[in-house]
């Protein structure tokens, strides 16, 4: 048999979850349920246990137990809609949740509603936890069992997938994920509100349903200010009974097709906010740009309308576009707000009750400057006669660093009565208005600073770089612009040269011109082309354009470049009849008028707009704002002035270009655009700066705190921005030293053979698994780095002796990595994560060997053995030196490990005569020739399934059928044969969806491999058991299954 490298749960994990049921069952009191691994035949299809339910139900009493078997129904019906998306039927079990199960007593009669969970008293509920919870996959193959369970009243809400320590906390993380495809165990999802990864050494990861992997939270201690990785401790406190109750009612949204949970920060503000309200205090919320501000309005805003009789909130904003989103936000998350129309709606809606959540712009207040007397008083004409603010009212308003203005937030104060007004910013406040803010509003109720979002992981670090097109790209003929290709391209392969040198003559062109916005133009087209993420179409980025004219000359400009098609002008600029009448316009005034109309109808064309109206430009702008969030390879620049600076939430934009004297808030925002997460390829947001807003180039300390931040407390803005050179040369020297600490037990003179020796030859192969998965991610890592940085070594300060030994430490451990990986068999699990390696491994160190590991990737071992067998051998000798015997039996190991499920017996005999050879090759019983021959030969009866079989045995279905039959009392030497052939009538017998564990041809094909068992029982004497009739239903899943 084969060794129980990659099947078997590893001790240590085992450890691990024994902890954790140990801490549910005995310090968070839950009910231990037991160890519920099964076979599939008696897994679980639901994430409902009926009689657990029912018991609560009847333990309530009253009506609760006289309509149990209904609120039951109606739950699972809602669970098990087979019309709907996971997405759809959770919505709608949350809502069953939230809400109650209303049921009709009698036909006609009006509905009573009855909890499936007593919300406001943790103690009255059924907690429980289970481990190891067998549930049908909906293919019917084998099962799927999470890790950990944890039930309230019978219902599955929360599932934790637990990885040993030397395994990364990703890997649990994927487990999850795939645990919620089609074609897994979607439907047990249906009621899941929390969805957790841990390992002991990572600690504990959170989410909810459907959560891509890169959005998974790290949970943060009541008494701490940065995470740690305390599994025990972090579970301890998000799912003691209270806390699982409060967080799933209170922090649970589901937001235009997207459910979230809440983070860590707006955890803490929510809370903190509830103990002032509840003391009927307001205040200031300020959580940094970027950090989910909007869903902390919306979280709160639902707790006050539960939890407080009369409640109403209106939300305050000074932009149109804001005052859409957020009211945008709340409709997506299932809160009926109205918008007002005019200052006299909004008056009419706050003299009445019926809109319990209403948005407004600050200018239907008035704007008028005087004492709040006088503004009071031209509302006369608006106000009604009767008006009475209806309601217990809190005021939220919405970047309250700008709509606080002192007198009209009086007056405001005034007119509402005793509304509790809350303040939210995502920036900080002005040194000069942070008392009148206070007067206000109240004091600071949280805050969360941008660079304890960076701590928190919440939002991506910024790095800085002041760039002088003016000096540094000027005109300066050829042989000066031949020395900028020659720096752009240092660190490159020849071939990566030789495909820039291609685009250099339209750059050459543009860095040539007189014109400073060519220059630009240029220089913006030079990083599309350096930096990787840009290249692989997986970031963009926004320039910000002085005014309408620049923005619409950059575009023009851009279309002589590879960036035509794929950039855009978003601004307020509308090209109507009435933008072409220019009289009395001087001619250079007529002239930009006459450009911007006549580009703006050209750049809609380009986009299939074949008028310039309003209606148009609106289509317009959202076509071009979703094109740049889902597709960042087909909209890779957004040129704007003034729009999109505040809440266009992006997370593909990478670069924020900036040809505008911005400052303070209006800066602080517009640099926020690149802080969003968007997966390992982001580490940073980058910001260009062309206006030199901090007057970096002229000091010699370069500081970004004062200039054009210069209005606000340093310790607001403390470490906002960061000198791209200086960190990106830190960020480099610390990843190689990284790199040298985790290869330091290599033994000397760490070359090939050593590294394979020690990370993954003979035992090392599984006890250094946890230090492999380091050497692929610290050497990705390690490459992203050097990218940023390689072509500006020397401004770092390093010599040309010093740049040459780190080039050539960045290519070992590249190399290092593509050998260690290909003698391990990772290749096999690393396929999703290897396009940006190879890029980076293409364009700085070598193309060739990047290719031949591509070919092992989409072809395998066994194919190549069998197909191209010279080459291959050659090429793991030449990786993997004395060591290419280990390393072909690790992928070949590897390779009948993934194929075993079609065929146990067969594989596990091939995996048996595999080790042989290897074993006889270790010990010098043949000699390296001879094991060659060997493992060709073990290939070549893997790929054709080879072993003797009667004639009739000819298909691989009844092959597998056959090489699986059990061991009969009688006559054995002939019943596999028949075995095969009965077995095959059976299974291809079975209807259409017998692998759909909620179907009831499920069980069906279940009696069917029972009744074939039973036509050969007398026979031969066969004793029938779960366990044979679960094995030929797998391979029934595997040969004959059909959707």
């Amino acid at each position: 048999m084969l060794d129980d490298t990659y099947n078997e749960l590893g001790a240590a994990e085992r450890v691990t979850q024994n902890k954790v049921v140990a801490l549910f069952r005995d310090h968070l009191q839950f009910t231990y349920l037991g160890n519920w691994k099964v076979s599939p035949e008696n897994a679980r299809t639901s994430p409902i246990e009926e009689s657990l339910l029912r018991s609560w139900l009847e333990r309530r009493g009253g009506e609760s137990a006289v309509y149990a078997p209904k609120i039951i129904q109606t739950l699972k019906r809602a669970a098990s809609n087979p019309s709907c998306s996971l997405y759809e039927t959770n919505k709608a079990v949350y809502s069953l949740l939230y809400y109650g199960v209303g049921i009709a007593r009698e036909v006609g009669q009006s509905h009573t509603t009855f909890p499936l969970i007593d919300w406001d008293h943790p103690e009255n509920n059924d907690f429980a936890v289970a481990e190891e919870v067998s549930v049908r996959r909906v293919d019917g193959k084998t099962t799927r069992r999470p890790d950990v369970v944890l039930y309230v009243n019978g219902i599955a809400l929360a599932v934790l997938e637990l990885k040993r320590g030397s395994v990364t906390v990703n890997e649990a993380i994927r487990q999850n994920q795939t645990n919620q495809y089609k074609d897994e165990i979607p439907h047990f999802f249906s009621t899941v509100q929390l969805v957790m990864a841990a390992n002991e050494t990572e600690g504990l990861r959170y989410a909810t349903t459907k959560t891509p992997p890169k959005y998974y939270l790290t949970w943060k201690r009541d008494q701490e200010d940065t995470p740690v990785n305390h599994l025990l401790e972090h579970l301890r406190e998000l799912c003691s009974q209270k806390r699982l109750l409060e967080f799933i009612h209170d922090f649970v949204v589901y937001d235009a097709g997207i459910k979230k949970v809440a983070r860590p920060h707006q955890y803490r503000g929510i809370k903190k906010a509830q103990e002032y309200l509840r003391r009927r205090e307001g205040g200031i919320i300020w959580h940094t740009q970027g950090s989910g501000k909007s869903l902390l309005m919306i979280w709160l805003a639902k707790w006050i309308l539960r939890n407080t009789p009369h409640s109403r909130v209106l939300v305050i904003t000074d932009r149109t576009e804001l005052d859409e989103q957020i009211d945008r936000n709340f409709n997506q998350a299932g809160i009926t707000s109205y918008r007002t129309k005019s200052s006299r709606d909004l008056f009419a809606k706050l003299n009445r009750a019926e809109e319990r959540v209403v948005c407004s712009l600050v200018h239907k207040f008035g704007l008028r400057e005087g004492d709040a007397d006088d503004i009071i008083r031209e509302w006369d004409d608006t106000i009604p006669a009767d008006f009475k603010v209806k309601g217990d009212l809190h005021v939220f308003i919405d970047e309250c660093h700008r709509t606080q203005s002192g007198k009209l937030a009086k007056a405001m104060k005034r007119l509402l009565g005793s509304g509790i007004f809350i303040g939210f910013t995502g920036t900080p406040l002005f040194k000069s208005d942070k008392e009148t803010s206070r007067e206000t509003f109240g004091n600071f109720i949280d805050t969360y600073k941008f660079d304890e979002a960076v701590r928190d992981g919440a939002v991506l670090d910024l790095r800085y770089e002041a760039r002088n097109v003016d000096q540094d790209f000027s005109p300066k003929g050829d042989v000066k612009l031949d020395e900028r290709f020659e720096r752009l391209t240092t660190g490159m392969t020849d071939e990566q040269k030789y495909q820039l040198k291609q685009k250099w003559g339209t750059m050459k062109a543009l860095y040539s011109s007189r014109e400073r916005l060519e220059r630009i133009a240029a220089n913006i087209c030079e990083d599309m082309d350096r930096d990787l993420r840009l290249r692989m179409d997986a970031g963009n980025a926004m320039l910000v354009a002085d005014n309408i004219y620049q923005a619409f000359r950059f575009y023009e400009i851009f279309q002589r470049t590879e960036l035509k098609g794929k950039c855009a002008v978003v601004s307020s600029y509308v090209a109507s009849s009435e933008a072409t009448r220019t009289a009395g316009l001087g001619a250079a005034q007529q002239s930009e008028e006459m450009l911007k109309y006549e580009t703006c109808q050209l750049m809609l064309k380009d986009f299939g707009f074949q008028t310039a109206s309003v209606a148009a430009c609106e289509k317009f702008e959202s076509k071009v704002k979703e094109m740049f969030i889902k597709e960042p390879g087909q909209m890779k620049l957004l040129i704007v002035v003034d729009k999109l600076l505040t809440g266009f939430d992006a997370p593909p934009a990478t670069y924020l270009y900036i040809d505008k004297k911005m400052q303070d808030h209006g800066l602080f925002q517009a640099i926020c655009r690149v802080n969003r997460l968007d997966g390992e390829s982001k580490e940073f947001g980058y910001i260009v700066d062309y206006k030199d807003l901090f007057r970096s180039l002229e000091k010699a300390v370069k500081s970004f705190t004062a200039e054009a931040f210069e209005h606000y407390e340093l310790a607001d803005v403390q470490g906002l921005l960061k000198d791209r050179l200086t960190e990106a040369n830190k960020l480099l020297a610390q990843r190689l030293d990284r790199l040298r600490a985790l290869c330091e037990p290599v033994a000397e003179p760490k070359g090939q053979d050593e590294y394979l020796s020690y990370f993954c030859m003979g035992e090392n192969l599984k006890k250094h698994q946890r230090q492999r998965v380091e050497l692929y991610t610290g050497t990705a890592a390690l490459m992203r780095a050097y990218a940023k940085v390689c072509d500006e070594l020397d401004l770092a300060g390093y010599s040309k002796e010093q740049i040459t030994l780190i080039r050539e430490e960045v290519e070992h451990f590249a190399n290092a990595r593509d050998a260690v990986k290909l003698a391990s068999g990772d290749y096999i699990d690393m396929k999703m994560y290897e396009a940006e390696m190879r890029n980076l491994i293409d364009t700085y160190v070598h193309a060739s060997d990047a290719e031949s590991v591509s070919t092992m990737e989409d072809m395998g071992m066994v194919e190549l053995l069998v197909t191209r067998t010279e080459e291959i051998i050659r090429e793991t000798e030449k990786k993997t030196g004395k060591h290419a015997a280990e390393s072909i039996g690790n992928n070949l190991k590897k390779e009948i490990t993934e194929k075993r499920s079609l065929n146990p017996k067969f594989y596990d005999s091939m995996g048996t005569l595999l080790i042989r050879l290897l074993e006889d090759h270790k010990k010098g019983a043949i000699e390296y020739k001879d094991f060659l021959d060997g493992v060709v030969e073990l290939a070549r009866k893997i790929r054709g399934g080879e072993r003797p079989r009667p004639q009739p045995i000819n298909t691989p279905r009844l092959k597998a059928l056959y090489d699986n039959a059990p061991a009969p009392r009688r006559h054995a030497e002939r019943f596999p044969e028949q075995f095969a052939l009965v077995m095959d009538r059976k299974c291809a017998g079975m209807q259409a969806g017998f692998n759909d564990p909620v179907s009831t041809r499920y069980r069906e094909a279940f009696v069917l491999i029972r009744e074939g068992m039973e036509e050969l029982r007398d026979e031969f004497d066969l004793d029938i058991n779960e366990e044979m009739i679960e094995t030929v239903f797998n391979l029934a899943v595997q040969h004959y299954g059909r959707s």
